[in-house]
């Protein structure tokens, strides 16, 4: 399993969609395990994003799934970025 960091911008629709619905944010969390990717753990930010959220996932082919459904739908905007812890960093650049 691989980790990822999905980091998304709510757009005009999404703002509104969390300001009425709040509890939709758990409910794609919901529809993102039920396509594979296990939700580690989400953070609504300030700054550049909206939220952070870290996903584990089988592989890229998950992943990218998860990222163009989610985006088709026109709520939010998503750049997603696979990650390494550094032990297995550190273990990569020993090979």
């Amino acid at each position: 399993m691989g980790i990822y960091l999905m980091f998304s911008n709510l757009t005009d629709e999404g703002r509104r969609t969390v300001k009425v619905r709040p509890e939709r944010i758990r409910e794609v969390n919901k529809e993102i395990e039920k396509m594979g990717v296990k939700v580690l753990a989400q953070y609504a930010v300030l700054g550049p994003y909206d939220f952070i959220n870290v996903l584990e996932a089988p592989d890229n082919d998950t992943i990218s799934r998860v990222s163009v459904e989610l985006g088709s739908r026109g709520t939010v905007q998503l750049m997603t970025l696979p990650a390494h812890s550094i032990d297995d960093f550190i273990n990569i650049m020993k090979k």
